[in-house]
């Protein structure tokens, strides 16, 4: 007798758990799913409420200061380690893992203005209100040794603001000047001047790592190049830049932070008109970091709030406040594209997810899986007015509703005149000016 025999591969019917729970089989022919599309709105809709439910950006803070953060830096090779300087020069090096502060000493008599590391990791390089530019040593001291600076330069201009080349043992430092360092020498190798006050930041691009930009008092972003003898060129605009930052995959783009509450994204090759206006802020905006990946930057503002922006929208997808934050000095996006550190006035360094729902740890191959299906069903359905409005909210305190609101009364009044007096003025006497156009007064080459 003669017996037949089926024989299955378990892994084609059995699903990836301990448990022997069959695996669902779908035919993916449209005409047996016929409600398809709404099963699928529904699956959306409850993606972008659990996103909410699950938004808990801050992760912790680094408290030890004793006065205002002024700035920070962080380590070119190391993730867990940040170093912050305070208004009362005292420098603190952070374990951001473990929160401690691993070191902390007075640098500098004053305020300390700029801080950065060298290319290696092996030094930073700190400069303060007493005109001097100090470089440490990045290893902990041993037990009885003492905090002394490997070298120490006395500069004959006020320094206001320092950034590091990329490679090479060259650092610029701006002031009432534009100087060139270099590590091993105590005398500028080079000092750019273009008729301004004084500059208050300076910025090396990481791809075109010869040029700089440098924001001044006299309200202009100006550009140099190592290799020439005089900058580039120059923008001018309305109020005073305070903060600048080069997109790192694109080497031709910069955002800067302005005194007027907006963010504007400019091409260096085409200074005339910003390529992008980023509002929301309702205070003057203090800082601006770039992500690694260069598709979105931080900010943070005098308004006591961290807004988040994709480089080419106009409007922040997120913004991060807590009751005890002051007025945000500085903000750094970190090096694995995965949190936010900010300084403050209040003595406080807050760690914050990039990405406010994001699970922190590993996920398993299913919870992957899933998240992917619930990013492609919210972008499916972006547009849906319901999933819009809900993907779209944020609450925000008090102060910053109240001023936004007064802000949209004053530009709707500001419109209003505009149109009346074209509408009553010969035809081209009262030209519409686009908004990107109304803040940039002339560039200078």
């Amino acid at each position: 007798m003669r017996v037949k025999v089926i024989s299955r591969n378990p892994d084609e019917y059995l699903r990836e758990t301990k448990f022997d729970i069959h695996k669902v089989v779908r035919n993916y022919d449209p005409a047996l799913h016929p409600f398809e599309a709404a099963r699928e709105y529904t699956r959306a809709l409850n993606a972008v409420k659990l996103e909410k439910v699950f938004a808990k950006p801050f992760i912790g803070n680094l408290d030890g200061h004793r006065d205002g953060v002024s700035c920070i830096a962080k380590h070119p090779k190391r993730l867990s380690v940040l170093i912050s300087g305070a208004f009362d020069g005292e420098v603190r090096v952070w374990d951001i893992a473990q929160r401690i502060s691993l070191r902390d000493f007075v640098a500098h008599n004053g305020i300390i203005r700029g801080i950065t590391y060298t290319p290696s990791g092996d030094h930073f390089i700190t400069l303060g209100d007493d005109k001097c530019i100090k470089t440490w040593k990045s290893l902990v001291p041993q037990f009885g040794e003492e905090e002394e600076p490997i070298n120490t330069v006395l500069s004959k201009t006020v320094l206001t603001g320092i950034s590091h080349h990329r490679k090479k043992p060259i650092f610029a430092t701006s002031g009432e000047v534009c100087q060139i360092w270099e590590e091993s020498r105590n005398e500028p190798i080079r000092t750019i001047e273009w008729g301004v006050y004084s500059l208050h930041d300076i910025v090396f691009n990481p791809v075109e790592s010869n040029i700089l930009a440098a924001c001044a008092s006299d309200r202009s972003i100006i550009l140099y190049d190592m290799r020439e003898n005089k900058p580039l060129r120059k923008v001018i605009m309305n109020l005073k830049t305070n903060k600048l930052s080069w997109n790192p995959m694109e080497a031709y783009i910069f955002t800067c932070a302005n005194e007027d509450y907006n963010l504007y994204t400019f091409d260096s090759r085409n200074l005339k008109q910003p390529v992008n206006l980023h509002r929301d802020h309702v205070g003057a905006v203090t800082f601006v970091d770039y992500s690694p990946t260069g598709k979105e930057f931080v900010s943070g503002s005098y308004d006591k709030s961290i807004r988040i922006f994709e480089m080419d929208k106009g409007h922040s997808r997120e913004i991060y406040h807590t009751k005890r934050m002051q007025r945000v000095t500085c903000v750094h996006w970190s090096l694995d594209n995965k949190y936010i550190m900010s300084g403050s006035d209040e003595m406080n360094i807050r760690i914050w997810k990039a990405r406010a729902s994001e699970k922190l740890g590993p996920l398993k191959p299913r919870e992957k899986a899933a998240l992917r299906y619930s990013e492609t069903l919210k972008e499916k359905f972006a547009s849906h007015p319901q999933i819009k409005r809900i993907s779209r909210h944020r609450h925000v305190p008090k102060h910053i509703y109240n001023a936004q609101r007064e802000l949209r009364i004053v530009k709707e009044k500001v419109k209003r005149k505009e149109a009346n007096r074209r509408a009553h003025s010969k035809p081209g006497e009262v030209p519409f000016v686009p908004e990107r156009h109304k803040n940039i007064l002339k560039e200078q080459k």
